[in-house]
């Protein structure tokens, strides 16, 4: 191969031409194979050949033109001129061009590149020039090494995501572009799907593409849309612009267009973004969306969001309505490492509750009744052992109107400390200086309302104020090295700022039986005290069991660990005063309540207790035999139960009901691949024919059970899918999500891709896995005993749901979610896809065929990003009121 470096002239005029003759050795031409000359050269020491002009004129290059060649360079000394055969590639300065053949006028100092034709008669080898990340394919270049001008044709060059072929291209000095009979488009094929064609394009590099009128072709027909100019941003970063707004169709807003609007680029630390919708029938929305973020310090965005939807003929006012709501959320994170100690988050979504009825189109957030907010601050000691949090939270049902706002909420923590401790602990510690003690006092303030009452009277009237102290004091004993005691005492107090009053009135009526009598409620305001403590030992200790099968089993063995736990405790009545029996119907039946029942810190228990505690959990897996076994040993372990427990107590104090009813858990991850959890409640006391419970075990009327099982719940949980050939790739771009700051503007794109994605899922399918599945199952059981009646409510609830889908072929995949309500035996809410990839282009349909919320749309779209406005969709929605 041949491989020069020499500063090449435009012009020779220090010396005549016959000097290059006689410089040459007086020879005509020479042709060069491997090496690229034989006059006065040396070779540095990488090996490359570097020809030296003794003297250089004023016209010559200001840097070294590199070019080689795979078959020969030929050099024509009266014609000064270079020819290069055989993937040619030339260097100068930031300038990369290959091509199968080139020639460059040393008169002129112009390089003109081009393809060949091999034996078949098929092109191959065109120039390719790459300057500054730009780059151009073509048929045949001419480059001025004095202009640094360019004329190239028939060319094809990339511009981030888009490619623009054109006819003739002429390049500046500065690298501007100016193309003659062109085509825009975002397909990667020398012949596009699709491109937008224009007699003229001017390319300002790292800034814009700019067209006159164009025109787009579909596989080369043209269409008649026409465009009076436009403008394709190649840049990277903040840039303020236009957001093209979407065509929809609304069923009850009817034509419009959403989510147009402004992007406003305001530094590296804020931007703003404004969209809003219009419909034809009235209808309007706004939001606004600032971001803020200080790397290394915090970020953050706000939405704020106001609609105005209109029903009906404003003609006929009967039949006429409008809806006029708001919705306000805000995310702030603060970074670790910006004050060491301290955090200040917020998560916050408040609105009204129709907003998401009329406004979003999501079918899992318009479902979603319930909506919260908490902004928390904390702040740790560093060395110390102290931890103060204080936040503001707030839960609001859409469906009830129901608002509960928390605020302000406090904890002060003390971690354990060991007053006894030395400093410099040498040796076993004694059993006294394992004595902890810690400290937690908790603030609330909390007041629930209906949605209309917002910073009115009536809601500060319903604000509730408790403070809750606790301080534990516990240690643990080690005893014959496999049983562990744990002696403990707990004191609590707890204050509240009113008391409830609850009597019975007769004449009261009440409108859920519809009859008279019901419970007057009023309180009254002051400082009340309840205080609780409670003494107790616990030993606890680990039990392992094996039993092995015969060597020629596939099972080795079956190990099963138990882990009892048992617990003594007392706890003195200190609280009588502040309980007493309600008479809550017109038989007189009564039942204990406390006068601060609804209360928003616990209230200590009635009564003493003085009691044993019981636990027991287990575990069971086994060894079996495996092949894929790589350690040699050819075993594995399976689990068979990750744990399963039973929990209860006994008050040795009681007159009654000693015994509390069972508690039980159990679950396991069957092959890694079935997720199983299921819990239950078991009362072991009898109920009279009127449904009240009796002092009797179920067990004494002579039946074998533990007792009633009053709730249990069960689900399961599987996931199947083919293997996806590019999933570390795609795993690594999650990792890199998740790991990115939040809440800041590239965080506000990615939520609006998001909702994109739950609004329209055939347009976001995975092509690479050619099926997957999903399946859930749950199952919830309750027998509750009718008081006064003596009869039994059992209800049973089961629900299935599924997603999965499907590729009819490599190119068209189908895709479904749904589920089935065995309760109320019918389809639950369902989603149906259909997607086709069409290389540049994506086609999908959406259908969601019945329920309250249902719609039909075709999207057709390219799949770059640049061009994701240019949508074709129709689309119909249906909502019943």
């Amino acid at each position: 191969m041949a491989d020069t470096t020499t500063p090449i002239k435009g012009k020779d005029t220090s010396r005549p031409a016959g000097k290059d003759s006689n410089l040459l050795g007086k020879r005509d031409s020479a042709t060069l194979a491997g090496d690229s000359t034989s006059l006065s050269q040396s070779t540095d020491s990488s090996g490359v050949d570097t020809l030296y002009i003794p003297k250089i004129s004023k016209d010559t290059l200001d840097a070294p033109v590199s070019y080689k060649a795979k078959d020969s360079i030929v050099l024509l000394v009266p014609d000064k001129r270079f020819y290069l055969y055989g993937a040619a590639t030339t260097k100068y300065k930031t300038i990369d061009l290959s091509a199968e053949k080139m020639n460059f006028d040393q008169e002129t100092g112009i390089l003109e590149a081009t393809n060949a034709k091999d034996t078949a008669g098929k092109l191959f080898g065109g120039p390719v020039m790459n300057d500054g990340g730009q780059s151009f394919e073509s048929d045949t270049l001419k480059y001025n090494f004095t202009s640094q001008k360019a004329k190239i044709y028939h060319t094809k060059s990339q511009y981030g995501e888009g490619y623009i072929h054109s006819q003739q291209t002429k390049k500046a000095a500065d690298n501007t572009i100016f193309g003659f009979r062109n085509g825009y488009t975002t397909c990667n094929l020398d012949t596009p799907h699709f491109s937008f064609r224009a007699k003229k394009i001017k390319v300002i590099p790292d800034k814009l593409v700019i067209s006159g009128p164009a025109n787009l072709e579909i596989e080369g027909i043209p269409t008649p849309l026409f465009i009076p100019f436009a403008i394709f941003p190649i840049t990277q970063g903040q840039r303020s612009g236009i957001l093209p707004p979407q065509y929809v169709v609304n069923q009850q807003k009817g034509i419009g267009l959403e989510n147009g609007g402004y992007y406003i680029g305001l530094g590296e630390h804020f931007d703003l973004t404004m969209r809003g919708d219009v419909y034809s029938y009235g209808s309007w929305s706004l939001t606004a969306s600032p971001t803020y973020r200080k790397r290394y310090k915090y970020s953050g965005g706000l939405n704020l969001s106001f609609a105005n939807t209109r029903f009906g003929d404003p003609a006929i006012k009967s039949e006429f309505s409008t809806s006029k709501d708001f919705r306000v959320t805000w995310n702030h994170s603060m970074d670790s490492k910006a004050r060491p100690g301290v955090n200040f988050g917020a998560a916050v979504n408040f609105g009204t509750s129709s907003y998401n009825r009329y406004n979003v189109y999501d079918y899992s957030t318009r479902v979603n009744n319930n909506i919260g907010s908490s902004i928390t601050f904390s702040k740790n000691w560093q060395g110390k052992p102290y931890n103060l949090s204080v936040g503001l939270n707030h839960t609001q049902n859409l469906s009830t109107r129901d608002v509960s706002v928390s605020f302000p909420d406090a904890t002060f923590t003390v971690n354990t400390i060991f007053p006894f401790q030395p400093k410099e602990l040498v040796g076993t510690p004694k059993w006294y200086q394992k004595i902890g003690i810690s400290y937690n006092t908790m603030l609330r303030n909390q007041a629930n309302f209906k949605d209309s009452l917002f910073l009115k009277p009536q809601m500060f009237d319903a604000m509730q104020t408790g403070m809750q102290h606790n301080i534990p004091i516990s240690f643990s004993i080690p005893i014959l090295k496999t049983l562990t005691l744990s002696p403990s005492i707990n004191y609590t107090e707890s204050w509240f700022t009113k008391k409830f009053n609850r009597t019975w009135n007769p004449n009261k009526f009440n409108p859920q039986t519809d009859t008279l009598g019901a419970i007057d409620t009023s309180y009254t305001a002051g400082f009340y005290a309840a205080r609780s403590v409670s003494t107790g030992v616990s030993l606890s200790t680990a039990l392992y069991g094996m039993y092995a099968f015969k060597k020629t089993s596939k099972i080795k063995a079956i190990r099963h660990v138990m882990r009892p736990t048992i617990s003594a405790s007392f706890s003195p009545d200190l609280s009588k005063g502040y309980y007493h029996y309600l008479q809550y119907n017109k038989e007189g039946d009564k039942s204990l309540v406390s006068d601060f029942d609804g209360a928003i810190v616990s209230v200590p228990s009635p009564g003493s207790f003085g009691g044993i505690s019981f636990g027991l959990d287990n575990n069971l897996e086994m060894k079996v035999f495996s092949k894929k076994d790589t350690s040699g040993n050819h075993e594995k372990k399976v689990k068979l139960l990750d744990g399963f427990g039973l929990n209860t107590n006994y008050n040795l104090l009681a007159d009654s009901f000693k015994l509390s009813p069972f508690s039980w858990y159990a679950r396991t991850n069957l092959f890694d691949k079935v997720n199983i959890s299921a819990s239950g409640n078991i009362d072991p006391y009898q109920v009279d024919n009127r449904g009240h419970r009796l002092d009797k075990y179920v067990w004494q009327a002579g039946k074998l059970s533990l007792g009633r099982l009053t709730n249990a719940s069960l689900t399961l949980s599987t996931s199947f899918q083919s293997k996806d050939k590019k999933s570390k790739a795609k795993q690594q771009t999650i990792d890199s999500i998740e790991n990115a700051q939040t809440s800041d503007a590239a965080f506000q794109a990615q939520q609006r891709q998001l909702q994109m994605v739950r609004n329209n899922p055939g347009e976001y399918v995975d092509f690479d896995i050619p099926w997957r599945l999903d399946l859930s199952y749950s199952l919830s059981y309750t027998n509750t005993v009718l008081v006064d009646s003596g009869g039994y409510v059992r209800r049973l609830t089961q629900y299935v749901s599924f997603n999965g889908d499907f590729s009819l072929t490599p190119k068209w995949k189908i895709g479904m979610n749904s589920g089935f309500d065995f309760t109320n035996m019918q389809i639950a809410y369902t989603n149906m896809y259909i997607s086709r990839d069409l290389h540049c282009w994506q086609m999908s349909i959406n259908l969601v065929p019945f329920g309250t919320f249902r719609q039909f749309s075709i999207t057709i779209n390219p799949k770059a990003g640049i061009l994701r406005d240019l949508r074709i969709n129709r689309s119909r929605q249906f909502m019943d009121l």
